[in-house]
């Protein structure tokens, strides 16, 4: 059975003969993304402070990298950080007075998609997944700066909605273009939405403001018969049902355990898939083979029910301290448990 088809049969709950694999090193990898056309400028790639001295004169001393993303967005990361994205410093739309003439930049331009198809053409047997750049609180988030969005979330509702009515437009479209693709099997964004104990918002605030853009997205990746798949860093137990009744098909937690993952299998059994690595923040880094081993199997116990699950690597060990040899204790206890694939 091929990967495409293991993965469908997982995100179904269709009796798959085994679970879904996403593993870096090689061994068996079910996932793959399609890779745009996306128009890269020098003011894109990091550069010194001076490359920015006269539109941004208060950063010339600025002690690291500077760059501008397609948003408008001036982001910087320190001499030293060798592996992270970096923050956001100043947002594209500093003042709600400019929403008028902002201009989301052409993240739905069809010419991103000419002959992205090829980028995915090697692995036709896998199941393929068109990135998007985020869902609406993602990037409005940097478009106005993080804490002066949350601010804005209280201050400024009426405006804040007109931005993601934008924001969200542009994202139905690109779902649409990559319906039209018909090699693309699912949607995958990243939105992190909690803190290691709770929402970055209400949850009462989160269903008015955000799920309606979610419910959006959702619908138009299943009229295109596409699955959606959503990261989230943080606890976000307080809004897994209406992630559930938006239509979210599979969460990808690198923390499983944070929600109390009994509980989290209770949430979404049957409704949802996990997929994951083991608990990168409270299981892998302890290096304790026995406790990795263990982890991989209540995985295993808790979420796979006809499909339900999963399983990956974390994209960045090196940076968390993690050995490869830990993430090989886990692998192969999956693939002990889960089932290898018969190729």
């Amino acid at each position: 059975m091929i990967s495409k088809t293991i993965v469908k049969k997982v995100l179904e709950f269709d009796n798959p003969e085994r679970i879904g694999y996403d593993f870096l090193d090689g061994s068996i990898r079910d996932i793959k993304y399609v890779e745009l056309n996306i128009p890269k400028k020098e003011e894109h790639k990091w550069q010194k402070p001076e490359f920015f001295a006269d539109k941004y004169p208060k950063y010339k001393n600025f002690e690291g990298y500077l760059h501008l993303d397609e948003y408008n967005n001036l982001w910087g990361k320190m001499w030293h950080d060798t592996t992270g994205g970096g923050e956001v410093l100043e947002g594209g739309l500093e003042s709600w007075e400019d929403l008028s003439s902002y201009k989301i930049p052409n993240i739905d331009d069809e010419t991103r998609f000419i002959d992205a198809h090829l980028s995915v053409e090697p692995y036709k047997e896998r199941f393929i997944l068109g990135p998007l750049p985020g869902c609406t609180f993602a990037i409005m988030r940097n478009i106005r700066k993080m804490e002066v969005f949350l601010e804005d979330l209280i201050l400024e509702e009426e405006n804040v909605l007109k931005l993601q009515d934008m924001v969200i437009n542009k994202l139905v479209n690109m779902v649409d273009l990559y319906g039209s693709m018909k090699c693309v099997d699912g949607i995958f964004f990243c939105e992190d939405w909690g803190t290691q104990d709770r929402l970055l918002v209400s949850p009462a605030m989160w269903n008015k403001i955000f799920k309606p853009a979610y419910v959006k997205l959702c619908k138009a990746a299943h009229r295109n018969n596409l699955k959606v798949l959503m990261h989230s860093c943080g606890f976000i137990y307080e809004i897994l049902d209406d992630l559930l009744d938006a239509g979210v098909d599979a969460f990808q937690l690198d923390q499983p355990t944070l929600m109390g993952i009994e509980r989290l299998a209770e949430k979404i059994n049957l409704k949802a898939t996990l997929y994951s690595p083991v608990d990168i923040q409270a299981v892998l880094p302890t290096g304790n083979k026995q406790l990795i081993e263990k982890s991989a199997d209540q995985m295993v116990d808790l979420f796979h029910k006809k499909g339900g699950l999963m399983v990956k690597d974390y994209g960045d060990y090196n940076t968390l301290r993690i050995k490869d040899e830990w993430a090989g204790w886990a692998r192969n206890r999956f693939f002990e448990i889960g089932g290898k694939d018969p190729r």
